[in-house]
């Protein structure tokens, strides 16, 4: 199980098509929801999660249970995450959401929301831990758990998957094998989709974000909601004036126990007023980006 580096790419010959309506960008909200299936010492795992917290290091003990951190993720399910439900469902906005499985088995009532409404479903792991420290068979069982509870949880199965930050060399085989995932994001290397192959079948790659990320707030990169704003912003025109000649794909990564306190949802909010009613840009899921890219786009076509 490997995966080879493709530093080409499209270069500088990108398919020449237009997203549907004829807009030349494509942007794709996505919602994290991780709270309730980080590490913590009551599932076993010996430690509370320390990653994307309010706080750059835990202040309690290696191996203590720390209830700040655990609050600190639980204003994303108790709070920030129906703060998002609002905003997107009164702009009729589309979103996709990255779903750890547990954390939607442990708040049904966030998983009920998610099942009355259109928005489309990406697997993110069985639970928000790292696949690059599992062994192939633990793997493979993390990725039929993820399908079968989301499926159950939200009534509808989730088409793609993405790994917490990277994936292990045999993720893509393993999702290929499981047959239930019709693309993947575990990449950061394109503004555009692309076809690879895997276990000698064409595989659909659907690439995300790092750095249009409401992460960038914890990692200290942006701390004003003016400051992702701007950022967000720049990054969309910059985007829009190359789709006037190619077409390109704009990934806004949200956490709802991060983009989900006030402060922050401001910036957020502007980004969103100043793409509004725009023609020439196409506000969709993700799952709509890798149907319309499997149709338009011949499988196998890499680059």
């Amino acid at each position: 199980m490997t995966r080879p580096r493709d530093l080409a790419g499209y270069g500088a010959n990108p398919p020449d098509i237009r997203w549907p309506g004829g807009a030349g960008l494509a942007v794709n909200f996505v919602l994290n929801i991780e709270e309730g299936s980080e590490y913590s010492v009551g599932d076993g795992d010996g430690r509370s999660e320390s990653a994307l917290s309010e706080v750059r290091a835990s202040r309690v003990p290696a191996g203590d249970r720390d209830l700040a951190a655990e609050s600190m993720y639980e204003y994303g399910s108790r709070v920030g995450f129906w703060r998002l439900h609002r905003l997107f469902r009164s702009r009729g906005l589309p979103l996709t959401v990255f779903a750890s499985a547990l954390a939607l088995e442990r708040c049904p009532d966030i998983a009920a929301a998610i099942s009355a409404t259109d928005w489309d479903i990406c697997a993110h792991g069985w639970r928000w831990i790292e696949h690059y420290h599992l062994d192939a068979q633990t793997e493979a069982d993390h990725i039929a758990k993820a399908h079968e509870s989301l499926t159950r949880t939200v009534g509808r199965p989730p088409k793609g998957w993405y790994c917490r930050y990277s994936a292990s060399p045999a993720t893509r085989d393993l999702l290929v094998a499981h047959g239930g995932y019709t693309y993947d994001s575990d990449a950061y290397n394109d503004d555009l989709p692309y076809w690879t192959e895997v276990s000698g079948k064409p595989h659909l790659v659907v690439p995300y974000s790092m750095v249009t990320n409401d992460a960038k707030f914890l990692s200290g990169d942006v701390f004003a909601a003016s400051d992702y704003a701007n950022f967000l912003i720049d990054s969309f025109d910059i985007l829009l004036a190359e789709a006037r000649e190619m077409p390109r794909m704009m990934s806004v990564g949200l956490h709802s126990r991060i983009i989900g306190h006030p402060g922050r949802l401001a910036g957020l909010i502007r980004f969103m007023d100043h793409i509004a009613g725009r023609a020439d840009v196409w506000v969709c899921g993700r799952d709509e980006i890798a149907e319309f890219w499997r149709d338009r786009v011949p499988q196998g076509q890499g680059r």
